[in-house]
């Protein structure tokens, strides 16, 4: 596009660009829904490069003709002082609305976070984040808003699993979306004449797997949100949740699928971007199957149309040929026959299963034969035609992150030998297949027993002390006894098979790391595992080690204990954190009150003790955390001082303090601006958790 214009161009250029520029600095914007300034990443002056490549980048979002599908990933400069942000909208609202949304949002946001490096904030409709970090196809859960609706429901029971029941079925939805939109509404029968009515949504730049993660950290935090009532909005960087009873979104617009492929008419940053100068540069970048970084950028000068024609055609037959040399070395890939671990190859012929034997053994993976379901897949009971019972994982066809994982988890049990690991039999890799064949579990999981005010009762304390020990030697074993050093990295009820005798064994070994035999940490961009069971240096900063097991280790324990989940610690009528609750009471000398009245029956000091050491495994400090090999002492050897804990982790966190200005703001008023960007009354009250 050439920067000379005649007099008709120039008047269009200030009535679309400037007119509404001005008008929008006039016009007082309504406040944000929720906001964060990260005061951890760092700040930028007054008339910095940063700070002038962030009005820039965010001028440009405005720019912009057309939002397709209301997502857009932008970066703008060059390190340090580069410039990345995340524009999202509602799904179904229309295009003209999530302009005027992020229209609002841009020109808040810095005014609510001045000079800070990374912000976040947003309405009903849209977010807008930026930092100077990289954020894109990035899973961040944290900093989580909370925004509930203040009515209560009238039967808690029945509405709490409709609810649930509906969530669940959004969230697998929304996460099976495309690279285009990942949102899903729906509605479901809740109590007397009220339906409930949900919608879900990620930012379609995560995987599968990483936006099915996120979202069911949402609906864990529904309880500590918006427990017993009609309604709630849960907000974090990557996706969100709201529920009513009334329906509050576009219901055709919600239900009008997007075209499969991204962009369908994707406009070039040059036809859509108007730069302040023309020595601006504008950066739009993306990542293609192979990993590799793609980065479009364009001068503003005379000789712009010249360079169009030269670049475009360049970079497509790039983009082509890189897309080529994948496909070729996708195919030439083997079968799974031969699969490598650090540097040894080794054949799995004698692991290897025919999908078709598999096929049969499941009954051609029958729904009567479904076990259950996780984030990578599902999982099958089957029979041999031995007669020998097996479990068998499929994992989601067209899961790149699947892939990754499914070889993980082969190379690893492969090598790993122990009674408290559940025993992999073998593996399938045919065509698109991708099977994990283990030995079968008949009591399944842990979780199925201690969070069932039924089957709880069938573990006293003899059977539950005896999971912990098996739990803890099997975590030993791959921290420390094996050849291997492994980091499990998602340790909860759910991945804790149980025999037909009640011994423990750990399962799902799908986003385990191996360690060096003298390695104590690692750094990951990428944070995989289930909220709650997470320790905070590995969700807030990446930071996991062989503490990241023993904080995960220390939950399962006070939940073996209480028999009650982690987020929603039910005390009489109120809902607490498992972790708070329990170091409030083991502080205040009442800690007996946490544990579970069906083990009344039990030895009190026995309970006490691990309850003791479930609180030292969850300290904040990663260094007062003990080893498994502490914890197994301390477990076996009653005359073994324990130390005194700290608070734990989750502590400081999830108790709302007056005195902590982030933990919780409140406004006791609602004024007009306030509700424009919400179609019901709200509680005025917003938790943030960071």
């Amino acid at each position: 596009m050439e920067m000379r214009m005649d007099f008709p161009r120039l008047v269009f250029f200030a009535y679309t660009i400037l007119i509404p520029h001005l008008v929008a600095v006039t016009v007082a914007q309504p406040d944000l829904v929720y906001h964060n300034c990260s005061e951890n990443v760092g700040t930028y002056s007054n008339n910095s490069t940063y700070q002038s490549n962030l009005n820039t980048l965010l001028s440009t979002l405005f720019s912009y003709k057309e939002i397709n599908y209301g997502f857009y990933n932008f970066s703008f400069g060059q390190s340090p002082n580069e410039v990345n942000a995340i524009a999202l909208c509602r799904g179904d609202i229309t295009q003209d609305k999530c302009h005027s949304c992020l229209n609002d949002s841009r020109l808040q946001l810095p005014q609510r976070c001045p000079y800070q490096n990374e912000a976040i904030g947003g309405y009903d409709e849209c977010m807008l984040r930026y930092s100077n970090r990289s954020i894109f196809r990035t899973l961040e859960i944290l900093p989580s808003f909370y925004v509930s609706n203040p009515n209560n429901v009238s039967n808690e029971d029945v509405f709490n699993q409709a609810l649930k029941t509906l969530l669940d079925s959004l969230r697998s939805k929304a996460a099976s979306g495309n690279s285009l939109l990942k949102f899903a509404t729906g509605e479901a029968t809740g109590t007397g004449d009220k339906r409930i009515y949900g919608f879900m949504q990620c930012t379609p730049d995560l995987n599968e797997s990483s936006c099915s993660i996120c979202l069911e950290g949402a609906i864990n935090d529904v309880p500590a949100c918006c427990g017993n009532k009609e309604g709630g909005r849960i907000f974090k960087p990557s996706c969100s949740l709201r529920f009513e009873t009334f329906r509050f979104y576009d219901f055709t617009a919600a239900n009008t699928p997007p075209p499969a492929t991204w962009p369908p008419s994707s406009p070039s940053p040059s036809d859509n971007l108007t730069p302040p100068s023309p020595a601006i540069q504008f950066q739009n970048s993306a990542v293609d199957e192979c990993g590799v970084k793609l980065t479009f950028s364009g001068k503003k000068s005379n000789t712009s149309r010249t360079l169009i024609l030269i670049v475009v055609p360049t970079v497509i037959i790039s983009v082509l040929l890189i897309s080529f040399i994948c496909f070729f070395l996708k195919k030439r890939r083997p079968r799974g026959q031969f699969l490598s671990f650090e540097g040894e190859t080794r054949t799995l012929e004698s692991l290897q299963f025919q999908f078709s034997t598999i096929r049969v053994a499941t009954d051609n993976f029958s729904d009567a034969n479904k076990l259950g379901e996780g984030g990578f897949g599902s999982v099958y009971k089957g029979r041999l035609s031995d007669g020998q019972e097996i479990a068998v994982k499929r994992l989601s066809a067209g899961s790149k992150q699947g892939e990754l994982e499914f070889k993980n988890e082969v190379l690893l049990m492969a090598k790993l030998q122990h009674r408290n690991l559940v025993r992999l039999l073998g593996f399938c890799l045919e065509r698109s297949e991708r099977l994990l064949i283990y030995e079968f579990m008949p009591n399944l999981s842990l979780h199925g027993f201690i969070f069932d005010p039924i089957k709880q009762t069938q573990l006293n304390w003899e059977k539950r002390y005896k999971i912990i020990g098996g739990i803890a030697r099997g975590l030993l074993y791959l921290h420390e006894d094996s050849r291997l050093r492994i980091i499990h990295r998602d340790l909860k009820a759910s991945n804790i098979l149980l025999d037909a005798e009640m011994n423990p064994k750990i399962s799902d070994f799908g986003i385990a790391r191996l360690f060096a035999v003298d390695q104590t940490q690692e750094n990951t961009s990428r944070i995989m595992g289930t909220y709650g069971y997470m320790a905070p240096e590995y969700v807030l900063h990446g930071k996991f080690s062989v503490k990241s097991d023993v904080y995960s280790l220390g939950v399962l324990i006070l939940e073996i204990i209480s028999g009650q989940k982690n987020n929603c610690f039910h005390v009489g009528e109120n809902t607490e954190y498992l972790l708070t609750h329990a170091w409030i009471s083991w502080r205040e000398g009442t800690a007996s009150s946490m544990i579970d009245p069906t083990l009344r029956d039990g030895s009190t000091s026995e309970i006490m003790r691990c309850i003791h050491i479930g609180l030292l495994c969850v300290q904040e400090n990663v260094a007062d955390r003990p080893t498994m090999a502490s914890v197994m002492l301390m477990l076996n050897s009653y005359s073994l001082s324990l130390p005194i804990p700290s608070h734990p982790a989750s502590f400081l966190r999830s108790n709302i303090d007056q005195n902590i200005s982030s933990g919780l703001e409140h406004n006791s008023r609602s004024t007009d601006s306030d509700l424009s960007r919400s179609s019901s009354p709200i509680n005025s009250q917003y938790i943030r958790l960071e």
